[in-house]
């Protein structure tokens, strides 16, 4: 869910700028997944620069403020929402752990870093969604240890139909600052994007898991 048109063109804008988000239909990206992309987004970018990494902030803030209130902690989804997350919980002055994607095989094999008490309400931060299915582990770990999950807050999400049903069904909400909607129109106001590349993202939008270049 989008809570504000005005800041979800702003980000796009920005994340488009930085070169956080890139588009290349004519030599797609390889994800983790293995699915071939004419898109990439790594937002852990925008923590080099300042200015936007603190409007995202403030963004995210205000809005965990607005919907969740001001009594809760902070969870950052390692690795990418590590930094945002801290600045977010820095900004509201609430504490702040982070999510491993698997627990540590040394030490206290920690897979929750930072103190979290039991019954501890959570606000989980995440800086890209794609299937959702990380961002939902992450979850899944937090209500293990007793945590009661509020619902996540994150930078960009593609908006795939899989990951609308995996969180329906998880039953977590999920607001976003921007998503692929706004990034596209964004990108064509900008001229980063042509009628050519256009319907080249937009076949792949269709079948992602299936798209060739």
């Amino acid at each position: 869910m989008i809570f504000d048109e005005q800041i979800a063109f702003k980000t796009a804008n920005y994340l488009l700028q930085i070169n956080a988000i890139k588009l290349n239909p004519e030599n797609p990206f390889l994800w983790a997944s293995g699915w071939r992309s004419p898109i990439y987004c790594d937002n852990r970018v925008t923590l080099s620069y300042p200015e936007i990494r603190n409007y995202l902030c403030e963004k995210l803030a205000n809005q965990i403020i607005s919907i969740y209130g001001n009594d809760h902690t902070i969870v950052g989804v390692a690795t990418g929402a590590i930094g945002i997350g801290m600045l977010v919980a820095n900004k509201l002055d609430l504490p702040f752990v982070y999510v491993r994607p698997e627990s540590k095989t040394h030490g206290r094999k920690n897979k929750i870093e930072g103190y979290l008490s039991a019954k501890s309400k959570v606000v989980v931060i995440e800086d890209l969604i794609s299937t959702g299915k990380s961002s939902l582990l992450a979850v899944e770990a937090l209500k293990k240890e007793g945590a009661n999950v509020l619902g996540m807050l994150a930078l960009f999400t593609y908006g795939f139909n899989d990951a609308e049903l995996n969180f329906k069904n998880a039953r977590i909400k999920l607001n976003t600052l921007t998503n692929y909607e706004y990034l596209i129109k964004e990108a064509i106001a900008s001229g980063k994007l042509d009628s050519s590349m256009l319907s080249k993202l937009n076949k792949w939008r269709e079948y992602p898991n299936k798209w060739k270049p």
